[in-house]
């Protein structure tokens, strides 16, 4: 994945998240309809993404699907889809878009 590639990412996550707080914020107005935050896993089951998984995220950032992702660490695609779990889990991410929107925000990718 090239820096064009990883701003249309960050820029649509940018875009989606002002969308939801501007719907967010009309809700608000509308009697009983407050917006109930995402609550995710309890705090104390998160863990901090291995180095595998961060592996597995740099290279999901760079547009590689799991097969190829596979490929280049030696591991079945089995294992892969496993790390991604993990990871959509651990960085409370709804798709591998988030997760590396995530990565690149706390800094465990760049």
């Amino acid at each position: 994945m090239d820096a064009a590639e990883r701003k249309e990412i960050m820029t649509r996550y940018a875009d989606h998240s002002r969308r939801f707080e501007e719907v967010a914020a009309r809700r608000r107005t509308v009697p009983g309809g407050e917006v109930i935050p995402f609550q995710g896993p309890l705090r104390e089951l998160e863990q901090e993404p291995t180095m595998r998984e961060i592996e597995v995220l740099q290279l999901i950032s760079e547009g590689l699907v799991n097969r190829e992702i596979g490929q280049r660490l030696f591991l079945s695609e089995e294992t892969v889809k496993s790390h991604v779990r993990h990871l959509l889990a651990k960085l409370q991410s709804r798709s591998r878009a988030h997760a590396v929107a995530v990565g690149f925000r706390r800094g465990i990718i760049g």
